[in-house]
């Protein structure tokens, strides 16, 4: 196991009708910024309980943020918080709210030209406003870390940055909001829980024997829990155990003292950014694939995996590893999300580009840094 340091300083309030704790957790005077997406929060209730909830402060809304949010829509926000004084921002609904709420905050209190830079250039962010949410989406973790994932559509880019100034303050999560989602989320962000796990499990071997354990844990929960949940939407132990799961899939424990890859969501990030297609999808046509190209260097995690989790015996390494690959496809199929290039409108010309922009930036992905233009291309070809 690998040196680390470990922090994580967001408050967790889970459970059925936590919102209404919204008033002990904001600080009294605060003037909010309540960002949202697409609206399902009126359609679920949730937007009613906040609002209630907040009734005794100074609100302002900022709708419209984008499945994978946009930079322009975002400096919108942006402008509205040094316009009407903002001092708090209140993030409701799913990751990617939350993802563009991490941003704006960032941005509202950069000091150079363009905030941009956070994320092309990797410019520290030293300050950025006090933030929190109402999540509403078992999928990205962000509720628990200090990640964004922001595109800007005109250089066709989706890039991500960190920094512990934009942990939430707090994150409430109450599972019955998750009741009304359409199977496609829930099965996005059941897939999206899985890879995220993987990208910290499926390395080369550090000897992190807890950490490996926990791993399996939360991918044996969503293996029990997800046909409960695509069965019965309102099954409420179900959406919690999931809801857990995620959060805690990308929260930071798993990757403590251990390597990490990142490499299915460095091209998935790519194909996302050429064609639209739903970042949990990507995941699902990247891993397979990436997994094959790379089944030398990641050959011992994946007999692990398979005979700890997918129960696949045997001596011979080659087959398990096959196995291991064709049953985690099957599982991505059994919540109906598809591994094939085809489904995405991935062409040659698509692989080609999603090569070309890893390649122009001279990233090397991986957790041994061996995964560069050439391999991606390779990798994408052997995407069904």
């Amino acid at each position: 196991m690998e040196n680390f340091q470990y922090c994580n300083p967001v408050r967790i309030v889970f459970g059925k009708g936590q919102i209404a704790a919204l008033p002990e957790l904001i600080p009294a005077g605060s003037k909010i910024l309540m960002t949202y997406g697409g609206g399902s929060i009126f359609k679920n209730g949730v937007y009613d309980q906040v609002k209630t909830a907040l009734q005794n402060y100074e609100i302002v809304e900022f709708g419209g943020i984008e499945p994978n949010p946009q930079y322009s829509t975002l400096m919108k926000a942006v402008d509205i918080v040094k316009k009407e004084g903002i001092t708090f921002l209140l993030a409701v609904g799913g990751g990617s709210t939350l993802d563009g709420t991490k941003f704006i905050a960032a941005a509202s209190k950069f000091q150079g030209e363009d905030p941009w830079d956070i994320l092309e250039k990797g410019t520290p962010v030293e300050d950025a406003l006090p933030l929190a949410s109402v999540i509403t989406l078992p999928a990205t973790g962000s509720e628990m870390n200090a990640f964004s994932v922001v595109s800007r559509k005109e250089k066709d880019e989706k890039l991500a940055f960190y920094s512990t100034k934009v942990f939430p303050q707090f994150a409430i999560i109450d599972p019955q909001t998750t009741f009304s989602l359409p199977p496609r989320q829930t099965a996005n962000g059941i897939v999206d829980t899985f890879v995220h796990v993987m990208e910290q499990y499926i390395t080369h071997p550090v000897d992190a024997a807890l950490q490996d354990r926990q791993c399996e844990a939360i991918i044996l929960t969503l293996i029990d829990e997800s046909p409960k949940i695509m069965a019965n939407p309102n099954d409420y132990n179900a959406r919690a155990n999931l809801f857990w799961a995620a959060t805690q899939a990308l929260n930071g424990w798993l990757n403590v003292g251990t390597a990490q890859c990142w490499a299915t969501h460095g091209i998935g990030h790519e194909i996302t950014a050429q064609t639209g297609t739903d970042h949990a999808r990507t995941l699902a046509l990247v891993l397979p694939a990436l997994w094959k190209h790379q089944r030398k260097e990641k050959g011992d995690k994946l007999v692990q995996f398979g005979k700890r989790v997918w129960g696949i015996n045997g001596d011979d390494k080659e087959k398990i590893i096959d196995e291991t690959i064709d049953a985690t496809k099957k599982f991505f199929e059994s919540v109906g999300i598809k591994a094939s290039c085809a489904e995405y409108g991935v062409t040659d010309d698509v692989c080609r580009a999603v090569a070309k922009m890893i390649g122009d930036r001279n990233a090397k992905l991986g957790d041994l840094g061996n995964i560069g233009e050439k391999e991606v291309y390779e990798i994408l070809q052997l995407c069904d």
